[in-house]
Formats: C-alpha cells, sequence, structure tokens
C-alpha cells in the first residue's frame, strides 16, 4: 500500500470532518441562541445524522462500481463547503436542519468510497488500515472543536462554519492532482443480483446481529456527544471554548488509540475489543449519571467516550469481516447505521435530559451494555495470514 496515498486519504478524512465536527458545539450553539429545548437540540443531531445516512449506501455502491474513485472523493470537499456555507445563511430551524444535513451528505459520501478503497488495498490489515485513516477525523474532534469554541467567543455561530469551511474548500482543489493516484477499478453498473447479494448477507441472523451492534454502539457514543455540551453549560457554567476543550481532550486518547486497538483486531479477532470497549463504556457513563461529584463525573465521561472512540475501526472491520467483499456497499450500510439511524439517540438523549440532563448518560450506558450483550453473539473473526494488495 502506498504511505503517501494512505496519508493523504487521512488528511482529506481531517478537511471533510472539520465543519461537520465542529457541529457538536454549533449545533448547541445555534439551539441555545434560538432558546430551544435540549430535545429540539438533540432532534437537529438527529437530522444533521440523517442526512448523513441518505449517502452513505449509495456513496459505497459507487465506491464498488465507478473506476474513477479519485473524482468522487475530490467531490466531496466541494459538497461539505458549499452545503455548510449555505447553512450559515440560514434564518429558522427548520432551513438550519435541511441544510446541515445536505452538508453533511458530502461529508458521509467520503467515508464509504476512502475506506472502501483502503480495506481493497490492505485487505490482511483492515483494521489498521482504517484505524489510521480514522486518526484524520478524530485529529479533526481534537482542532474543530477548540476551534468552534474559540470563533463562538468572538462571533456566532454563522461566522463559526463559514470560517471552519474554508480549509476544506482549499482540501478540494489540493485533492485534485491527489485524485489520479487513486486506484481505478472495472467500471461496472450495479445489478439486481448485486442487491440480492447485499440482502441475504445483511438480513440473517447474523447480519441483523451485526446491524444491531453498530446501531447501539453508536446510540451510545452519539448519547453522550449530543448532550454532553449542553451538560456543561448548564449544570457547571461552562462557555463554549471551555466546553470545546473539555470534549476535544475527552475523545483524543480514543482517536490516537484506533490504529493500535484496529492493529490488536487484526491479530486476536474483533469481539473481544468490542465486547471490553462497550462494557467499560456502559460502566463509566453509568457513573457519571451516578457521580455528584464533578472532577468524577468529567472523568467517567472522558473514560466512556476514549474507548468508544478506540474501538471505531474495530466494528468497521467487524462489517467487512461479515460481508466478505463489496467493501464500499458494505461499509456504506454500515456507516448509515452508525451514523445515521443511531442518530434517533439524540433525541431519546434530549427527552430523558428535559428534566436532569445527567440522565442522558444513564441512557448511554444502556446503549453500551446492548451492544455487549449482541457483541457476545457475532461470529468469531479468523484473522488473516497474509496482505493482499492489488
Amino acid at each position: 500500500m502506498k504511505p503517501n496515498l494512505l496519508t493523504a486519504f487521512s488528511i482529506g478524512h481531517f478537511a471533510n470532518d472539520l465543519v461537520p465536527i465542529g457541529m457538536y458545539i454549533l449545533i448547541p450553539a445555534f439551539g441555545t441562541a434560538m432558546g430551544l429545548s435540549p430535545s429540539e437540540i438533540g432532534l437537529l443531531f438527529m437530522i444533521h445524522s440523517l442526512g448523513a445516512s441518505v449517502a452513505y449506501l449509495p456513496a459505497g455502491m459507487l465506491a464498488d462500481h465507478v473506476a474513477n474513485r479519485g473524482i468522487l472523493l475530490t467531490a466531496t470537499f466541494f459538497w461539505v463547503g458549499i452545503g455548510y456555507l449555505t447553512a450559515s445563511l440560514a434564518e429558522g430551524f427548520w432551513a438550519f436542519a435541511i441544510l446541515i444535513a445536505i452538508g453533511g451528505m458530502g461529508d458521509a459520501a467520503w467515508h464509504p468510497i476512502a475506506t472502501g478503497v483502503l480495506v481493497q488495498m490492505h485487505k490482511a490489515r483492515r483494521a489498521y488500515a482504517l484505524g489510521v485513516h480514522a486518526i484524520g477525523g478524530h485529529i479533526s474532534e481534537i482542532i474543530a472543536l477548540p476551534a468552534a469554541g474559540l470563533l463562538l467567543a468572538f462571533w456566532d455561530w454563522r461566522t463559526a462554519i463559514q470560517v471552519l469551511a474554508i480549509p476544506t474548500l482549499l482540501m478540494g482543489f489540493v485533492f485534485i492532482f491527489i485524485a489520479p493516484k487513486v486506484p481505478r477499478h472495472i467500471n461496472s453498473r450495479p445489478t439486481r443480483a448485486d442487491i440480492s447479494d447485499i440482502w441475504q448477507v445483511w438480513t440473517t441472523r447474523a447480519g441483523l446481529r451485526v446491524i444491531a451492534l453498530f446501531t447501539f454502539y453508536n446510540m451510545g457514543l452519539f448519547a453522550i456527544i449530543a448532550m454532553t455540551p449542553l451538560y456543561l453549560r448548564a449544570n457547571h457554567g461552562f462557555s463554549w471554548l471551555d466546553t470545546a476543550i473539555v470534549l476535544a481532550v475527552m475523545m483524543m486518547l480514543g482517536a490516537v488509540a484506533q490504529p493500535w486497538m484496529g492493529s490488536i483486531s487484526d491479530r486476536i479477532g474483533r469481539r473481544p475489543l468490542v465486547v471490553v470497549g462497550n462494557a467499560i463504556a456502559a460502566g463509566a457513563a453509568f457513573i457519571a449519571w451516578m457521580s455528584t461529584n464533578f472532577a468524577l463525573t468529567i472523568v467517567a465521561l472522558g473514560v466512556a467516550l476514549t474507548v468508544l472512540v478506540a474501538i471505531r475501526a474495530v466494528l468497521l472491520a467487524t462489517a467487512v469481516d461479515h460481508a466478505g467483499n463489496r467493501e464500499g456497499t458494505s461499509l456504506g450500510l454500515t456507516f448509515a447505521f452508525m451514523d445515521g439511524f443511531a442518530a434517533s439517540a439524540a433525541v431519546l438523549a434530549g427527552l430523558a435530559g428535559e428534566s436532569d440532563l445527567a440522565n442522558a448518560f444513564l441512557l448511554a450506558s444502556g446503549f453500551s451494555l446492548m451492544a455487549v450483550i449482541l457483541a457476545l453473539t457475532t461470529p468469531k473473526f479468523v484473522p488473516a495470514t497474509a496482505e493482499t494488495v492489488p
């Protein structure tokens, strides 16, 4: 595998994720400015992610059937940049909600195409490759969240979105020169047999268990991410900048650990890491709900987010292991459930937090516990013995 291409994909992931990651702070900032309730802010999170879920599967199918995937990847930067710039001009709830959903589609399209290319090139080290790619996205968390908080300290949510969109658009121009280096494959059209095969793979008992596992795993993650900024501001008087820094630090260790966790799972299997990771998250989120000590609550939330972020690449590799081939389509379906349908947790967490925002952490604990139960029933993964690079 070409190291420069893996690096380029990780940097591209970083640039494409800047505004969507910034929305973890900017959506609550918009909601606060508009006087929205926690459940309404949760609804914005859900709509934003549902927009992404619409794009994941078609993008994954394009990754498996379109020869020139470099052009597709380049187009995503302009889709994201222009989409969110338009959202920054919105005046009301629904205009903002629809436009951030459209902007999120562009970022969503990047993921199954880019990861589909990577796992095809690195078949025996899928989780490692996915983990390295994920570093770019999580570096964007470390940068975009404090940047959004800092921008909000001086300007409003509109200006913050506009500034964060600039690097994405610049990367689009850079990728015009990188696109020709992306490996091409035979151009083909999706057939009825392709759809039938995917349907058969994912509607078996094992396939449905894996889908349910993705969904509950990400519901736990979404519940914590969506309500933590509101919790820190409402219960502890944090500024947007302080809130963004705390959230970024919470997720940083998980981001750094992804390639390491992926590499371990390539050797020993996916199940142990998925079970242990979700179990730790369930316990930590429960402690965050129970605790009346601020420091303990922050540490517990940090542990929960760290382990959930750290095992993300392992979950994605589990999807490819189950599907066997058609990597792009399988990853597109996985992302749709992980980042789309699971976003309903943001609304549920908002509803749970109407009386006390800490209740969202109890809900997150329950979701992670369900992921543990489902992970125990998934098939074992047999590690590959040799790497195949086309």
